[in-house]
């Protein structure tokens, strides 16, 4: 122990405190420098630095009970079950249940209690409600969570917040004033804590009526009671499912083990245990946006969700394994990385331009003007000259580009994506511009286990779509590309690309992007090819997987903040997409990606 630092010993004591909260000996705790995030059994929390000051050491205990907390008291099968499609519902629906469980241990613990403020307000600094200057400005979500903490555990709103919450407390009072007390009777209770949720939102007009009231009443408590319907089956097959339904139960996601059998063919793949794999925190959404918004309907259905997968490139191959492959994609694209980064260079170029910063000169205070000394030292009379630094506005952004990951991009048109997903990511990091890499496919041809249980299932009319999804995760948005970079030469793996159902895919990718707290958002999707899949269309109307990626692009290019463009490698993309382009071959895909990421980034 002696060798440890002052930082080491407090982890170790922060470590041990969470597994005793959170009731699981297997937590790790560890520093970062990004934002503060949970996977799984690891938190991360902020590095208090090397003197442990007081402030910033309660503001990293509060960070790790909160994850603690969640992972004592919160379903997340549950919470999801049930999640509100719309939007801004989800915002808040997600925004009180933390609430819920943060209340828990501030109300046992009077050391929690502090912990969990300072974390507070570490947050509000960066939260949009501080600097609002109207209604219309204050996030719903963060003004609904912090009136409802200020019930539930009798803290004040932050001063920060205070004016903004101020402009929407008459609002939600009228509203949903009753619903509070309520809740404080359930907190206690997720499943009871989260029907009277539901209430408060309908209530709120956030969602529908009748959305509500086709939830099945089934529940998993966190105990693991039995669920009081029979056939799970029936919540999935036969309904008009909305996407944006499934969009919100993607963004959560199912994080599933592989078994050795995948690696030679996904048919034969095993269902494992179920996780989360998502996207920590709220869905920061453009405020007060009604759920009119969203489309009424789309005339889509999923048969089953019980077999889809959001998953990690790395684990669907070992180590080995991704180290050989990305060495074989390196090899094989020696002489068009070099002409990739020619390009990308070019784009840092415009984004640093976009950044630089300017000097105002010969004011009265700011910082000595060291270039006028001269002036001064030939005429002593003259008055001493300063210079002020002026920032040029630059919102911050993230970028996602979804790759299509079917069977007909095999061979050279993978290979350049994959490279040029690459240097891009690579190159935007250096600009300070976050970048997310997501790749989709299916998991079996032919439908796989979707289909066997539609076999089983009496093979009922028009089900809907029928095949296991398979969504990777190559980069997530705050990983580091020197950590991600081996996770590209998976696309390159025999066996990996099948079928494409691109309208989920891109509800997928765009929930996950709403979940971002940046300004501005960019979807970028790459693709060569309408969707395929044969179980599906074989089994419904012509047109049938077509039609809600037309319904769904529509959407978002409409109602959604992400700006979305697309480039289609030999497929005329235009006819979906508002904003794309169509290239006729792979080899200008490097330059097409970054000439339209330039143009998008120049606009206002």
């Amino acid at each position: 122990m002696s060798d440890d630092s002052p930082a080491d010993r407090f982890k170790s004591v922060l470590t041990g405190a969470s597994r005793a909260l959170a009731h699981d000996s297997e937590i790790e705790v560890n520093w970062t420098a990004d934002a503060p995030s949970q996977s799984g059994n690891t938190f991360r929390v902020p590095l208090p630095g090397r003197s442990l000051p007081r402030a910033a050491a309660m503001e990293a205990r509060g960070f790790a009970d909160s994850f603690s907390l969640k992972r004592r008291h919160h379903n997340e099968s549950l919470h999801t079950r049930h999640a509100p499609a719309e939007p801004i519902a989800r915002a808040c629906y997600d925004a009180v249940e933390a609430v819920r469980y943060e209340a828990l241990g501030s109300n046992a613990y009077a050391g929690i209690r502090g912990n969990l403020d300072a974390a507070m307000q570490l947050r509000m600094g960066s939260n949009p409600i501080t600097r609002a200057e109207s209604a219309e400005d204050v996030p719903v979500q963060d003004a609904l969570a912090l009136m409802l903490r200020e019930r539930l555990t009798g803290q004040p709103v932050p001063d920060a917040a205070r004016p903004g919450v101020d402009m929407l407390r008459a609002w939600i009072d009228e509203r949903a004033g009753g619903d509070f007390d309520a809740l404080a009777d359930a907190l206690d209770d997720q499943s009871a804590f989260q029907s009277l949720s539901l209430d408060m939102l309908q209530h709120l007009e956030l969602t529908r009526e009748e959305r509500i009231e086709d939830q099945p009443d089934e529940s998993d408590d966190e105990d693991g009671e039995e669920e009081t319907e029979d056939d799970q089956e029936g919540e999935n097959a036969g309904d008009d499912q909305q996407p944006s339904e499934m969009a919100a139960e993607a963004s959560e996601g199912e994080d599933q083990g592989d078994s050795d059998a995948e690696r030679e063919a996904g048919e034969e793949m095993q269902e494992a245990d179920a996780g989360e794999e998502g996207e920590e925190g709220m869905l920061p959404v453009r405020p007060n946006r009604p759920w009119t918004d969203i489309p009424d309907t789309f005339d889509y259905k999923v048969y089953t969700t019980d077999f889809d997968e959001v998953i990690g490139a790395a684990e669907l191959c070992d180590e080995e394994e991704l180290s050989r492959l990305r060495a074989y994609l390196d090899a094989q694209l020696k002489g068009l990385q070099g002409v990739v980064t020619k390009l990308a260079n070019r784009l840092q170029r415009r984004l640093m331009a976009q950044q630089n910063r300017s000097w105002d000169f010969d004011q009265e205070e700011g910082l000595l003007d060291a270039a006028r000394l001269a002036r001064v030292v030939v005429s002593p009379g003259h008055s001493l000259s300063y210079k002020v630094e002026r920032d040029i506005e630059f919102r911050d952004t993230i970028v996602t580009l979804l790759i299509d990951n079917s069977g007909s991009m095999r061979g050279r048109p993978i290979s350049i994506a994959a490279i040029s997903a690459d240097v891009l990511a690579r190159t935007l990091e250096r600009c300070g511009v976050k970048t997310e890499i997501l790749g989709f496919t299916t998991r079996a041809w032919k439908g796989g286990q979707s289909r066997e249980a539609w076999l089983a299932g009496g093979k009922h009319q028009n089900p809907g779509r029928l095949n296991d999804l398979r969504h990777i995760i190559y980069k997530k948005a705050d990983e580091p590309w020197r950590r991600a970079r081996k996770n590209l030469g998976l696309m390159m793996r025999e066996g990996l690309l099948k079928e494409n159902i691109d309208g989920e895919a891109l509800l997928w990718a765009h929930t996950r992007l709403l979940a971002r707290p940046e300004e501005r958002r960019i979807l970028m999707v790459i693709s060569d090819g309408a969707p395929v899949d044969d179980s599906t269309l074989s089994v419904n109307s012509a047109g049938y997987l077509e039609q809600h990626l037309r319904k769904v692009i529509e959407w978002i290019e409409r109602q959604s903040p992400v700006q979305l463009v697309a480039i289609g490698i030999g497929h005329d993309v235009t006819r979906y997409y508002r904003r794309a382009v169509t290239i006729m071959d792979a080899e200008q895909l490097g330059g097409t990606i970054i000439e339209q990421l330039a143009d998008l980034f120049e606009e206002e």
